[in-house]
């Protein structure tokens, strides 16, 4: 779906009960709606209607998810909350309630295998940096930690038995110091681009084995380093057993996120076992800013003023790219759950 095309919100459930099915199809036809409603007001509103969108479609994922048997599909609250209203914006905290309970948020993280934190609070602008239309749009200038794309088209089949491919928008930080202590140090933040088992090095025969990562600087900033990881057991079918294109795309597949048709590295934040979702990376932060927009009215049109808020472009940005990138997340949500 997109709210601006009115194409519907479509899947592959096959609803179980009655009461399934009828929930699945009321609550996507309201999140359509609410988007649609949402294109067309301001920022001053706009994020309720997207969230209550959102949390629309979380009933649907729910009703449509496989691994839910009896009455666990069904939602109530929230499961999600926002404190630190008196901060500064990127300071804000989010928690979620504990695992097993049955607020929206927690259900939908569960079939999603994404991470809930009922007891130390994630900060807005940690979360905010997790979303990759976020990438240009930072809410201060402390170092980032952001998705590294990855470019599936590239891995393509080569004469060696291992995965590769470029990692992409790596930052300048990593990249200025060019060591391989900087690189191993950011991507331990990224369990699965540190289990890497070799990168592209410099030229320099001088410098053996030990040779710095051979970086690509992007003329906007940022560059891409191409990396390898071993393929699992059993992998090579192709000729003279090496990996065939579509064994590699499959392993890459199992250490990334997708987002909107396109694979990513996500940080794992805190002392989480692994990385947030990104539909659940989205809840998170349209629920913070929904509920200063409906709680603190005040200070949200203080947040959204371009000639008083250095944090007014980002949050338009973010509210518009909402309204495109949402109906595709809910729908590839809605397929991974429900086969």
């Amino acid at each position: 779906m997109g709210a601006a095309t009115g194409q519907p919100l479509q899947s592959t459930c096959q609803s179980r009960t009655g009461s399934r099915r009828k929930t699945y199809a009321a609550a996507l036809e309201q999140a359509q709606q609410l988007f649609r409603a949402a294109a067309v007001v301001g920022p001053a509103t706009s994020p309720v209607l997207v969230f209550y969108g959102l949390s629309q479609a979380g009933r649907a994922i729910t009703a449509a998810a496989w691994s839910l048997k009896g009455e666990d599909w069904r939602l109530d609250t929230h499961g999600i909350k926002v404190t630190g209203f008196d901060r500064s914006f990127p300071d804000i905290e989010i928690r979620t309630d504990p695992p097993g309970t049955q607020g929206s948020f927690v259900k939908v993280s569960e079939v999603l295998d994404s991470p809930v934190w009922d007891m130390d609070p994630l900060r807005l602008e940690d979360v905010w940096d997790l979303l990759p239309p976020n990438l240009r749009y930072p809410l201060t200038t402390r170092d980032r930690l952001t998705p590294l794309y990855v470019d599936e088209v590239s891995i393509g089949a080569h004469e060696h038995p291992l995965l590769s491919a470029p990692v992409c928008d790596i930052p300048d930080r990593v990249i200025n110091a060019g060591t391989r202590e900087a690189l191993a140090d950011f991507l331990a933040s990224y369990p699965a681009a540190a289990q890497h088992e070799s990168y592209e090095i410099t030229h320099a025969l001088s410098l053996g084995p030990e040779a710095p990562p051979d970086y690509t600087r992007y003329n906007h900033g940022g560059g891409e380093l191409t990396i390898n990881w071993l393929m699992p057991e059993g992998a090579g079918t192709g000729f003279g057993g090496m990996a065939t294109g579509p064994e590699r795309l499959a392993h890459l597949r199992t250490l990334t996120r997708g987002y909107a048709g396109g694979r990513y590295f996500l940080p794992v934040l805190g002392s989480m076992k692994r990385e947030l979702h990104p539909l659940t990376a989205w809840w998170a932060v349209l629920y913070a800013l929904s509920m200063l927009a409906r709680y603190e009215p005040a200070v949200w049109g203080k947040l959204i003023s371009v000639d008083n808020s250095q944090y007014a472009v980002p949050i338009e940005r973010l509210l518009e790219r909402a309204i495109n990138h949402l109906p595709v997340l809910i729908a590839d949500a809605i397929t991974e759950v429900s086969t």
